[in-house]
């Protein structure tokens, strides 16, 4: 599950992405994280960045400039950008990444694969602990979205501003579903499930990467 962050955060390391502040919250009124947390939970991020790749956007949105392996904060893939930047003010659904499926799961059928994924990640403050959360289900809609030109001289088109409200769940508590029309063969427990909301608004300002050491 973590192969696709682990990637994004290693382009963020060696490319040119974006690296500044902006303003922002992330939210949950009860944060689930086994043998680690419980209760609410406020990011209070100051750290924005985007990496485009392609039609791709990765947004990371963190407590401070460290590296992901040792910080708190979640990163957003946004699959199609072209697609995201023609439908501004839509919500646009978020899920688990195409070609992903708990661990001793079979792929579910993905006959709308979901326009973005999200990740959560508390390394800093759930140190030795599996602290990834996965979004399985919601939605982010952007009122503006960066273009992905890295050269971009429109002011405009150096935006993203955006909300998100997503349940994540840690994919290892996945259980049987029993299904039998054909749909996933596995469900996430309520119980273990979270929901968070979020916003953002910086602007993409390339320059060199952020410091990738503690």
């Amino acid at each position: 599950m973590k192969g696709w962050l682990l990637a994004a955060a290693l382009g963020c390391s060696v490319g040119g992405c974006s690296v500044g502040e902006g303003e922002g919250f992330v939210h949950s009124d009860v944060l689930f994280v086994n043998d680690c947390y419980r209760g609410q939970f406020n990011l209070q991020p100051d750290f924005f960045g985007a990496n485009p790749y392609g039609d791709t956007l990765n947004i990371r949105i963190q407590r401070g400039q460290q590296e992901i392996q040792v910080s708190d904060g979640l990163t957003l893939l946004v699959n199609h950008l072209s697609y995201a930047r023609q439908h501004l003010g839509d919500e646009l659904s978020v899920g688990l990444p195409v070609g992903v499926s708990p661990l001793g799961y079979p792929l579910p059928p993905t006959p709308m694969p979901p326009d973005a994924s999200l990740s959560l990640y508390l390394n800093s403050s759930c140190r030795g602990q599996n602290s990834v959360l996965t979004a399985y289900s919601g939605s982010v809609t952007f009122t503006q979205i960066f273009s992905g030109n890295l050269n971009e001289e429109n002011a405009v088109n150096r935006v993203t501003q955006g909300t998100f409200d997503v349940w994540v769940v840690d994919p290892h508590d996945a259980m049987p579903s029993g299904a039998t029309d054909g749909g996933a063969a596995y469900e996430f427990p309520e119980e273990r499930s979270s929901r968070i909301t979020g916003g953002f608004n910086f602007v993409f300002h390339r320059g060199t990467p952020a410091q990738p050491f503690p």
